[in-house]
C-alpha cells in the first residue's frame, strides 16, 4: 500500500483586531502578495476599489498598513 504524505499550508494568525471578514481578506492578500495596488487587489479579490480604499484607511489607521506610492505593503 503506497502511502502519500500532503502538506498543508498553515494560514498566517491574522490580529485578533481584524474583524471584517473583508479586511481580513485584505490583509491575507498582502501576507501573501506582499504588496499591491488598490487595482491588484481588486482585480484579485473581486472586490471595488471603493470597498478597499474603505478598508485600507481603517488598516492604516490601525498601523497594520503602510502607503508606498501607489501600492500597500503590511507594516
Amino acid at each position: 500500500m503506497l502511502e502519500t504524505e500532503t502538506a498543508y499550508a498553515t494560514a498566517p494568525a491574522l490580529p485578533p483586531e481584524l474583524q471584517s471578514p473583508r479586511a481580513k481578506l485584505v490583509y491575507l492578500y498582502l501576507t501573501t502578495n506582499g504588496h499591491a495596488t488598490v487595482s491588484e487587489m481588486g482585480d484579485s479579490l473581486g472586490m471595488k476599489k471603493m470597498s478597499l480604499y474603505s478598508i485600507l484607511k481603517t488598516l492604516r489607521k490601525r498601523d497594520m498598513v503602510a502607503r508606498d506610492g501607489d501600492a500597500y505593503t503590511l507594516t
